[in-house]
């Protein structure tokens, strides 16, 4: 008679206990919390998973989340024992290919941490900008703007439109001020490219959206909240036009390291191919004809 894998929760499965108090119950009055064929899940091991100051309700939660995965992972591992073949379960060499990998990628973190140079400066940025314009071409694209989110109602709104559209600096400052006591949320990109995206963002659309119903630099909605968001958009750069170096600046600084990381694993390579064939450590034999 084939052996039937038994999952036994004490007292019953965990589904099918009526309340939380008998979760509860179960798992603070028994050792053995559950058992699938001969492997047993013990108290000790599942109060260690659970964090402490969490409620009953959620505490038993998560106990019947853990244990149900604990039992299907073994139940599965059984059925696999059964089903595959003595060569199928042979996972030896994976686990060698893994091991090896993963010694390999620690000493090669290890080697680039030491000798890393993470310094980058203004200069090279600039050059590797010049030398490279074709990777900053715009898939998306990028404005300046001042967005507001605040009471339809509000008495600030309407000056706020006013100053929102100033190009006087001062006005903009007044702008904050009148806005931190009178709105919801107030935010300027003046000195900053930002992606278009997350300024269609703020009002729950896509940028194709937000910028075809713009008019005079303006993109306006109101909910049915009673609040109204609106954006001041002065400057934009188009999808398709090349993305201006302050705007990308942080992923050049990224490519440069990345290309010294590289570089320094390639050099590593090369350098211990080198000393292992000096040192007669590394031998390629010639094949007789």
């Amino acid at each position: 008679m084939r052996r039937v894998l038994l999952i036994t929760f004490i007292g019953i499965v965990l589904s099918a206990l009526p309340s939380c108090r008998a979760i509860s119950s179960l798992l603070h009055d028994d050792e053995v919390v559950a058992q699938v064929g001969d492997a047993k899940l013990y108290r000790a091991e599942l109060d260690a998973l659970i964090p402490k100051g969490l409620s009953a309700e959620d505490s038993t939660g998560l106990a019947r989340q853990y244990i149900n995965t604990w039992a299907s992972d073994l139940v599965y591992l059984g059925i696999a024992e059964k089903q595959l073949s003595k060569a199928e379960k042979d996972v030896s060499r994976e686990l060698e290919d893994y091991r090896k990998s993963l010694l390999k990628y620690r000493y090669e973190q290890l080697y680039v941490n030491e000798r890393l140079d993470t310094a980058v400066t203004d200069e090279m940025v600039d050059e590797y900008y010049a030398e490279h314009p074709e990777k900053f071409v715009l898939q998306r694209p990028l404005v300046r703007a001042r967005y507001l989110n605040i009471a339809s109602d509000s008495p600030a709104l309407k000056n706020l439109r006013k100053l929102m559209k100033s190009s006087d600096p001062n006005d903009l400052v007044e702008a904050d001020s009148l806005a931190y006591s009178s709105a919801l949320k107030f935010m300027t990109w003046d000195n900053e490219w930002v992606d278009a995206a997350a300024l269609a963002g703020e009002f729950g659309i896509d940028y194709n959206s937000m910028l075809n119903s713009m008019s005079g630099g303006w993109v306006e909605q109101k909910d049915t909240t009673g609040y109204t968001k609106l954006a001041y958009i002065p400057e934009m750069i188009r999808k398709g036009e090349q993305a201006p170096v302050e705007y990308s600046a942080p992923a050049i600084k990224d490519m440069i390291i990345s290309a010294r990381k590289q570089a320094l694993i390639s050099g590593l390579e090369r350098d211990l191919l080198n000393d292992a064939r000096e040192n007669g450590n590394f031998v390629i034999y010639e094949t007789a004809e």
